[in-house]
């Protein structure tokens, strides 16, 4: 079954461009374009597609608020468009449920691999670009203010988990691989695999990188403690 794709920019010839090159693959199916937020969001609700892919700045709704209901209505993942690597959305576009980002010049390429890959349930980052992007956005971003929602209390979340895949967190946060995990841990991959699905699974995660943040929200590490 062909991977169902939504591509949302409010460029034309990107968006089209996007459009053309993913369609032309065998196993992606292009089955709508948006010029604005508001218009993803709509299409995703109609069409239900696999993969949403977001630019940022967006007329009428932006990519970060698009990405945020569209996460919350779960079923389709999310890839942002950014112009640059790292600047001061990408905080709050993880945050809204984006599990990848892509420069609008990607090649070819790489845009194809990414939309297979985070439709297969993975992030896009790999772990040690997950680690400093986040290290960076947490160290430069203030702490929020006002009143935590007890829903969210991440220091708490963590008791649902145990010792091992506590420690199997805290590696993920520090940019280790499965390989790496398992050397660390004296197990195999396969088990480290299990423990990650379990944190996934017990703390309502999407996927690895959103972990890394939790990670970070808890203060089971900081920018100055990990590595």
């Amino acid at each position: 079954m062909a991977i169902r794709v939504v591509v949302a920019d409010d460029q034309e010839l990107v968006r089209s461009g996007f459009a053309m090159i993913l369609d032309a693959q065998p196993d992606i199916e292009v089955v709508g374009e948006a010029g604005d937020g508001a218009e993803a969001v709509a299409l995703t609700r109609a069409l239900h597609p696999d993969v949403v892919l977001l630019d940022v700045r967006m007329p009428v709704m932006d990519g970060i608020e698009a990405a945020r209901r569209v996460s919350a209505e779960g079923g389709s993942r999310i890839l942002m468009l950014t112009t640059f690597d790292v600047d001061e959305y990408v905080y709050d576009a993880l945050y809204a449920g984006a599990s990848g980002f892509l420069l609008k010049d990607v090649r070819r390429d790489d845009l194809v691999h990414a939309v297979r890959v985070v439709a297969a349930g993975d992030s896009l980052l790999a772990p040690s670009v997950t680690r400093r992007l986040i290290a960076d956005v947490t160290s430069r971003r203030p702490a929020r203010s006002g009143a935590a929602d007890p829903a969210a209390a991440p220091s708490a979340r963590l008791d649902v988990l145990t010792p091992r895949e506590r420690e199997t967190l805290l590696l993920i946060a520090q940019g280790a691989s499965n390989a790496e995990i398992a050397a660390r841990l004296f197990v195999t991959e396969h088990t480290v695999k299990t423990h990650v699905s379990n944190i996934l699974m017990k703390l309502g995660m999407r996927d690895r990188v959103h972990a890394v943040i939790f990670a970070y929200d808890s203060g089971l590490v900081t920018p100055s403690s990990e590595g």
